[in-house]
């Protein structure tokens, strides 16, 4: 008679904490739309802001009525057992539904200044009802072993989503910069870059320590507060191996940066302070302390010397790092699981380990670089991708909103009677054609 309050007090704290865990999951949003925010020129951060705002309202509906539902299918459950689940179940959509938004927002970051609003939307919708179900249905959801223990005998490890929210938000975010092409001015004709700045430092910053805090929820969140986790210590374990990686991803990154040009670049120490958390995501509750630090190392290091890979090799202009900071740095971690363990389930070797590892990143990357590539090669073909140069010219905030975000700096900008921001150029040309 004593057991079952207890068991229903765990079960009350178990739920409470994932839910606690859920709202720091969706304050990651804040900190997307602040880093890619000050990643961007001025005339594009209205835009930014739109497809962080409408990625989570739109993705979440999707996910909710068509995306958990295919997960569901494809993992061997019902189709509605989201919207046809109740307390505790819509609880354990609500968390699932988080991770699901955050993957599709690393998208926005690669391709922003010069996508279409409602291309950035179309994708965003297929993401969350079609992509990101399809690879949690081989992964989390998958029934009995999972699509990767049926290939190898070895199951696939990815605690927090390295590989499966991050790993695949980074590859859906270069596919889709690579389709859509770099922002006018980017590369010269010879195939050198040129720099284009984001408007606020400040803003990046701040964005990467709010992604940062959110992290804890993301990975510490992952790990029950009740039950056999806790007493296994792994809550502690998560939650240092967490903090040491993110820190060695700032400092390696900020020095191969130094090694590099004799400066420690400010955006790469952030970046690198983030793929050290991308890195550890899918192998935090196994790693070893001095791992943490090696990931950490090899996550942030990276991070520039990819990232110059993909501008002066690949000419693709990833703006906002995404994939360098999600795609290299999640496949990286997810790999290292094996070397860097604590110790392996009985009778799995190394080699075998790794083997697994490397069969999950294949599948998981070669399904979203297809769809992705399909969905924005159908998009480009219909001419609804990439806006006019003209438009990418004047800036998105005004061609694709009607705004200016900081309209005291433009000139001669006045309000208007539906409530926009229009500068005096675009009045000028308005009167004309109203002529």
């Amino acid at each position: 008679m004593v057991l079952a309050p207890l068991q229903v007090t765990a079960e009350a704290l178990n739920f409470t904490w994932i839910l606690m865990v859920s709202f720091l999951i969706f304050f990651m949003h804040a900190g997307f739309a602040m880093l890619e925010a000050g990643q961007v020129r001025s005339k594009n951060v209205a835009n930014q802001l739109t497809k962080n705002l409408l990625t989570w309202s739109i993705g979440v509906v999707v996910f909710f009525l068509i995306g958990s539902g295919v997960a569901s299918l494809a993992g061997g459950a019902d189709w509605g057992a989201a919207y046809l689940a109740s307390g505790t179940g819509w609880i354990n959509w609500l968390y699932g539904a988080v991770f699901a938004m955050t993957g599709a927002t690393i998208v926005s970051g690669a391709v922003a200044g010069r996508a279409k609003l409602r291309a950035y939307v179309t994708y965003t919708i297929l993401l969350a009802g079609v992509i990101y179900p399809v690879v949690i249905a081989f992964t989390w959801s998958a029934a009995d072993t999972g699509l990767v223990q049926q290939l190898t005998g070895v199951a696939f490890t990815d605690f927090a989503g390295g590989m499966i929210v991050h790993g695949m938000g980074g590859v859906a975010g270069l596919t889709a910069a690579a389709v859509l092409g770099p922002r006018m001015g980017r590369f010269n004709e010879d195939g050198t870059a040129n720099v284009i700045p984001g408007h606020s430092m400040t803003f990046a910053v701040l964005g990467t320590l709010i992604l940062a805090f959110g992290w804890y929820g993301f990975n510490v969140g992952t790990s029950a507060i009740i039950g056999d986790a806790f007493l296994g210590e792994q809550l502690g374990r998560v939650a240092m191996t967490t903090t040491l990686s993110m820190a060695m991803g700032a400092i390696a990154a900020g020095g191969v940066a130094w090694a590099q040009t004799g400066k420690v670049d400010t955006l790469y120490v952030a970046n690198g302070l983030l793929a050290g958390l991308v890195g550890i995501t899918a192998i935090p509750h196994t790693t070893t302390w001095w791992g943490a630090l090696l990931v950490g190392v090899v996550s942030g290091a990276q991070l520039p010397i990819v990232f110059k890979f993909i501008e002066s090799k690949l000419n693709i202009d990833d703006v906002c790092a995404v994939f360098p900071v999600h795609g290299s740095a999640g496949i990286i971690g997810t790999l290292m699981y094996p070397f860097v363990a604590v110790s392996l389930p009985e009778g799995v070797s190394i080699g075998s380990a790794f083997a697994a590892q490397a069969v999950g990143v294949f599948l998981i990357g070669g399904w979203t670089l297809t769809a992705t590539a399909v969905i924005w090669f159908a998009l480009k073909a219909l001419g609804e991708s990439r806006v006019t140069p003209e438009h990418e010219q004047e800036g998105l905030d005004v061609s694709e909103h009607g705004v200016e975000t900081y309209p005291e700096f433009g000139s001669g900008d006045s309000v208007v009677a539906d409530g926009g921001i229009m500068s005096e150029d675009i009045k000028a040309t308005r009167g004309s054609n109203d002529d």
